[in-house]
């Protein structure tokens, strides 16, 4: 199995501590960010990853030689411009479709700037369950972009703009509507990639919602019971570093 990581951000909500290094590099309980999200997918088993990059690049490539790669087997996607979610995952498509043989192998792309105890087993086991496109880890937190599910938990919709307007797929409003906040995490089908049209830097999530208007399973697994955090701002890595000494992670 494959995966790929997002670490090409500026991570400006993270400065100062990314006014010297990416946000990958930045360190928790004395790991990086990168070495941590690494470590998470090795003890599910995957060592086949690519890493997209951008800000201060040559510092993560030169990390992850000094490091051996973790013992990972790692490529590295450069972005002379940042592409954002969907047009990284896009320009790295030649990644997971290399090998004709694993082409109905799902894959796990992971934010590098979250971390959680989300179990990646269970996300594939329901990936393959549900035989969807695209499987996204979600919880009932508070944050300031919701995506909306049905009942059945199949993407219907999210939540856009300052006011927070609900925006369908579907002309027709949804009855029994979730709105859950995503996580980062995805599995996905390679399927997905003759699918994706947009070009350029685009979010990943405006494909789902196109992908999921056209009848295309994009399902939400609720993983409320697990650790989360978004490391996107200061304060949220020192409280990841205190619950790191208290043994929460």
């Amino acid at each position: 199995m494959k995966a790929m990581i997002l670490a090409a951000g500026l991570g400006t909500r993270l400065r100062p501590l990314t006014d010297d290094r990416p946000k990958a590099l930045v360190e928790i309980g004395g790991r990086t960010l990168l070495e941590i999200t690494l470590g998470r997918l090795a003890e599910f088993g995957i060592h086949d990853v690519i890493i997209n990059v951008h800000h201060f690049a040559d510092m993560v490539v030169d990390y992850l030689k000094k490091n051996n790669n973790f013992g990972v087997q790692i490529e590295i996607s450069r972005e002379e411009v940042l592409l954002d979610t969907g047009g990284g995952l896009k320009k790295a498509a030649w990644f997971f479709l290399e090998d004709s043989h694993r082409m109905n192998e799902p894959f796990i792309l992971h934010n590098v700037d979250v971390i959680s105890t989300i179990d990646l087993g269970r996300m594939v086991q329901f990936h393959k369950e549900r035989q969807a496109l695209a499987t996204l880890a979600v919880q009932e937190r508070e944050t300031s972009r919701y995506l909306l599910f049905d009942e059945h938990l199949r993407l219907c919709g999210r939540l856009a703009g300052s006011d927070q307007q609900a925006e369908f797929v579907h002309s027709s409003q949804q009855l029994q509507v979730q709105a859950l906040a995503f996580s980062g995490i995805h599995v996905i089908s390679p399927r997905i990639f003759p699918m994706i049209s947009e070009d350029g830097g685009f979010s990943i999530i405006d494909s789902y919602l196109r992908l999921a208007k056209q009848g295309e399973q994009i399902v939400g697994l609720r993983a409320d019971e697990y650790y989360w955090r978004d490391l996107g701002r200061p304060e949220n890595v020192a409280q990841a570093e205190k619950d790191f000494k208290n043994n929460v992670l």
